[in-house]
């Protein structure tokens, strides 16, 4: 998270706004957190440009219960389109199953999630529901670049994005999508608040079995209050909207985020020590996997990267090998140090 925002809630923890109160003792019915949510619902707008026939929904369980919520809200027990990138993809599809009929589009799991199937092969079905994506894997380090057009490629099904890491980090195309959701605790705040953008004609098509809780209907027309939400990493986000703003929002994100990601692949294209497999088109701008050649020194190499300030970089259990993060918060000066000393490792090693 950026440092001005951390500054700013801690100095705010005990007494927000002169109110004699903290964030986290607030009613959230009460005119003070109402004020707070209502000015992150309008920023968080703002910045992603979304259009007024799309509803702002905050709410809880993280991209992991979206999995669900998606379709007890979407599917209608009937057929849902997926394509699986990766990891995280892979969990939607398993999960929709409970739900209705998950069908598989395409995959890149032939590739070991290291391409994107290309659109012109998917396989569509007719009567979809509707069509699941993740826009950026983060343990394989896969993204959409662009979203994927699916009205031209015959389909009338609405396009669902699970968009929890990198949500902020670039603009939306909003003409492409239905609905899109993720946990904040990647790009925007702490764990706690989900982010659900979805077209209004979306909602009201709830399976029964929906709790109430869940039926996004349901939490449109109560404005995120139908049961207490997760106040504080509301909060939080809205500290964060408003710091993205005076950046100079989401497109000068975008900018920096293109160059803080050519820096680190560029640095390493360039050595046989390191390599990263996934494919150039599709590279993430959020996470960065990569490998040594030698995966005998990695234990060395994160020794060295914990003593240089540069932490939590070993990669994800499920592929090994390292893994850098480049979220919005995280400065080019942050990526210029990790590329200094990927190379000082290198020459110290070879």
């Amino acid at each position: 998270m950026p440092l001005e925002v951390l500054e700013q809630a801690a100095a705010e923890m005990s007494d927000w706004h002169g109110c004699g109160m903290g964030v986290m003792e607030m009613s959230h019915r009460g005119k003070e957190f109402n004020s707070i949510c209502v000015q992150a619902e309008a920023d968080l707008r703002e910045l992603l440009a979304v259009p007024p026939n799309f509803k702002v929904l905050f709410m809880q369980g993280g991209g992991l219960a979206e999995n669900a919520i998606v379709p007890l809200n979407l599917s209608q027990g009937g057929t849902v389109d997926v394509v699986v990138t990766g990891s995280w993809s892979e969990k939607s599809f398993k999960e929709i199953g409970k739900y209705g009929t998950p069908h598989l589009v395409a995959s890149n799991a032939a590739s070991q999630f290291t391409r994107l199937p290309e659109p012109t092969q998917w396989q569509l079905s007719p009567d979809a529901q509707y069509l699941h994506i993740c826009s950026n894997e983060t343990i394989h380090g896969v993204e959409f670049h662009e979203l994927p057009d699916i009205k031209a490629l015959g389909s009338g099904a609405p396009l669902v994005m699970d968009f929890s890491s990198n949500v902020l980090s670039r603009s939306v195309d909003w003409s492409r999508v239905g609905l899109a959701f993720g946990g904040a605790q990647k790009n925007i705040g702490p764990a706690g608040v989900t982010l659900v953008v979805v077209r209004e004609d979306l909602l009201g098509h709830a399976l029964k079995a929906c709790p109430s809780a869940f039926n996004y209907q349901t939490v449109a027309d109560n404005g995120s209050m139908y049961n207490t939400p997760p106040t504080y990493s509301i909060y939080m986000a809205g500290l964060t909207f408003q710091w993205l703003k005076r950046q100079g929002g989401v497109a000068e994100m975008e900018r920096r985020n293109i160059a803080k990601a050519a820096l680190l692949y560029d640095c390493i294209d360039r050595s046989s020590f390191y390599n990263n497999p996934v494919a150039a088109n599709c590279r993430s701008r959020m996470n960065v996997p990569f490998f040594l050649a030698d995966a005998s020194r990695n234990d060395a190499f994160l020794a060295g990267a914990k003593a240089a300030g540069l932490l939590q970089l070993k990669g994800h259990q499920s592929v090994g090998g390292m893994r850098a993060s480049l979220y919005n918060a995280m400065p080019i000066d942050g990526v210029r140090a990790l590329v200094e000393y990927l190379r000082e490792f290198e020459r110290t090693q070879a």
